[in-house]
């Protein structure tokens, strides 16, 4: 069989785009999704395969900024609108997507590739690692009450269209992304993708709202949200508030906030999906259980370029050791390289002295942001210590005290 890789043409998108649903199941997306994705999509990074007529195969990538522990914003290559014709399934077209769009990445200076996946399974075998998780709860508003902290009542709350504040919200999301590793630095155009709300993606939800969190006329957090009506036997309220986005610079702001919800009329419950796993939630309500919190997998990642993006972060404490890296997909990376840095900065360079750590590139993928500690995957086989002590003293070093968090997706 004899396919072509092609750059994507725009006149192709909608085949492409159509390819894509396919892949994914089917359905059309409603216009209003189609159409940010189109705007937003980079067809100088926009592959598409082709089996005579017809399109088989398709990858993207869009041009990120990802803050990492420290507070820089590393350039990414966020791998994305990933999919496989039905009828070309085992045949090596993935990795041959997933290999070019790496190499692309790495010509063009990003240290970093990150993806979501659909299937959780796909993606280890390219070396990406689960690098941050989401927290889900669902809160009973009958059962759970809010502990405010001092200050909570002088935050004022308003109702707000969302996009007549947006310029405020993006403001105050910008002064947050830098103080947790793995938030996505929002470019021009990604402010929208907080917005989308399509009518027929509501599923019985009212349209978006928004509700600001001002503290003497600054906003110190606002929420995004929706009504979901619903009624139990016997007429009684059975309706659930659907939050979509919340961010606060200070703890009263985000009591405010959820007391807010949590007393919303007719609503018996509160739903937050993909928050921090160290959210301030988990320490406000008053009954954990009754919230039914859950961990899902959000953000996979792994280096295009491991002396760089070693080198773009800082760490806990100092550190000076020789990793002997695996990485059969990106073989570029691998061999010995010296890690040498701590809080305030590090240099990550080739070396010939002997290793001390060897490492999967799967294991550095999910310890990078600080999230999953490199003593799980060398607990699982993925790295080994050669020097006694070394993995103590590098897992240490790689840690974060913030969580890593996806706000979201791409």
């Amino acid at each position: 069989m004899t396919m072509e890789l092609r750059r994507l043409d725009a006149s192709a998108w909608e085949t492409w785009y159509r390819a894509l649903e396919w892949a994914f199941g089917g359905l059309w997306e409603a216009p209003e999704e189609r159409a940010l994705w189109r705007e937003l999509t980079e067809f100088d990074r926009s592959l598409a395969l082709w089996d005579d007529d017809r399109l088989v195969g398709a990858i993207s990538a869009f041009s990120l900024g990802l803050s990492v522990p420290g507070g820089a914003v590393v350039p990414t290559a966020g791998v994305t609108m990933v999919g496989v014709a039905a009828t070309h399934r085992r045949q090596g077209i993935l990795r041959r997507l997933m290999s070019r769009t790496l190499a692309d990445a790495r010509e063009a200076g990003e240290p970093l590739a990150a993806l979501t996946a659909s299937e959780a399974g796909i993606y280890g075998r390219f070396g990406y690692g689960l690098a941050t998780r989401g927290l889900s709860v669902d809160i009973d508003t009958a059962r759970v009450t809010v502990r405010v902290p001092p200050g909570t009542d002088g935050i004022r709350l308003r109702d707000a269209e969302p996009t007549a504040v947006l310029d405020r919200c993006e403001a105050l999301y910008a002064r947050l992304v830098r103080g947790r590793p793995g938030m996505l630095e929002r470019r021009p155009g990604w402010e929208k993708v907080p917005l989308l709300d399509p009518p027929q993606e509501r599923e019985g939800a009212s349209e978006l709202r928004a509700v600001l969190a001002e503290r003497d006329g600054e906003l110190v957090g606002y929420a995004r949200y929706a009504l979901k009506p619903d009624w139990a036997e016997g007429g009684l309220p059975d309706g659930t508030v659907l939050v979509r986005d919340l961010d606060v610079v200070e703890p009263a702001a985000y009591a405010a906030l959820l007391r807010f919800f949590v007393g919303t009329d007719l609503m018996t419950t509160v739903s937050l999906r993909h928050r921090p796993e160290d959210d301030a939630l988990l320490y406000l309500v008053s009954d954990v259980r009754r919230c039914r919190p859950r961990l899902g997998d959000r953000l996979f990642l792994r280096p295009v370029d491991v002396g760089a993006a070693l080198a773009a972060r800082t760490y806990a404490t100092d550190v000076d050791v020789v990793l002997d890296v695996a990485d059969d997909f990106c073989p570029w990376n691998e061999g010995r390289w010296r890690l040498s840095g701590g809080p305030q900065g590090a240099v990550c360079e080739r070396t010939g002295d002997a290793a001390e750590l060897a490492v999967d590139v799967r294991a550095l993928s999910a310890a990078y942001l600080g999230g999953p500690s490199l003593s799980g995957p060398a607990a699982a086989g993925l790295a080994g210590e050669l020097r006694p002590g070394a993995l103590a003293a590098t897992a240490t070093a790689f840690s974060s005290p913030f969580a890593p968090w996806l706000p979201h997706g791409f």
